[in-house]
């Protein structure tokens, strides 16, 4: 085959899937909650990230069903086939939070343009607190081990 015959099979293909997804593509509609879990996956994913931050109403919801609310703290927009996500974090203590964030972005971004479909436009990491747990546990242990024995 002639390198023109190939460029010219390549041609036909690519319009035939085309034709192929604008018709899947209208029956199906995927809902902000699949797009937020998706995200939500993505995000619990990260090392760095202690927990989402859903407010007071996701936290209720979350122990009252008894399960883990994969969409907490994750908002989206979509358009036609375009998405806008924020993600609401509290991050590890000692984490780099410009990194952490840069990771959420990369992650969400391809994992929700691979399963929807839909071009993710924004990716708005929100930070809304440090969890310090870690630390308190560590300054009370070495309190312990630095205290002087008075039992001599």
């Amino acid at each position: 085959m002639e390198e023109k015959e190939i460029i010219e099979i390549k041609e036909e293909n690519e319009e035939v899937t085309e034709q192929q997804i604008e018709e899947t593509e209208n029956g199906i509609e995927i809902s902000n909650d699949v797009i937020a879990v998706i995200a939500g996956v993505a995000v619990s994913e990260v090392q760095g990230v202690s927990s989402m931050s859903g407010g007071f109403a996701g936290g209720i919801t979350e122990v009252l069903s008894g399960k883990k609310n994969l969409a907490k703290g994750i908002k989206v927009e979509k358009t036609e086939n375009t998405a806008k996500i924020d993600v609401n974090i509290i991050v590890e203590y000692g984490s780099r939070i410009p990194d952490v964030a840069f990771e959420i972005q990369n992650r969400v971004k391809k994992a929700v343009e691979s399963m929807t479909g839909f071009k993710v436009e924004e990716v708005n990491v929100h930070v809304q607190g440090v969890n310090t747990n870690i630390t308190k546990q560590d300054n009370n242990n070495n309190q312990e081990e630095n205290e002087p024995d008075t039992n001599d």
